[in-house]
């Protein structure tokens, strides 16, 4: 996964894009130290679409995308990383657009790879 920063143009026609707006929720009941808690998810929803069904009627399901609102529960952060790395021929990049990117839902997709990498 890549962290691009977002443009002010859309992709290239050629492009086949999935896009994926996900949200994670947290709870702060592990202390981090006397003063800190860290915020560990325990939920993220996603909901993606593709080409196929942009316009179609909210989480009505679609051909390609299948179900189009996930709730990811067990190890959340885990099982949306596989989701997204799932192969999808039909598409050659993937978008996936947080609720808050900047100052919170990206911080757990970083730390994991760290994790990973290490």
């Amino acid at each position: 996964m890549i962290y691009e920063p977002v443009k002010d143009e859309l992709p290239s026609v050629v492009d086949k894009v999935w896009y994926i707006f996900y949200d994670f929720e947290t709870t702060q009941n592990t202390r981090h130290s006397d003063k800190a808690s860290l915020h560990v998810p325990d939920l993220v929803s996603g909901q993606p679409f593709c080409s196929q069904c942009e316009d179609a009627e909210d989480g009505g399901d679609c051909v390609r995308c299948v179900q189009r609102k996930h709730s990811f529960w067990d190890d959340p952060l885990g099982i949306m990383l596989t989701y997204l790395s799932k192969p999808r021929p039909w598409a050659n990049k993937i978008v996936a657009i947080a609720h808050n990117a900047k100052a919170f839902d990206l911080h757990f997709i970083l730390n994991r790879a760290i994790v990973i990498i290490k």
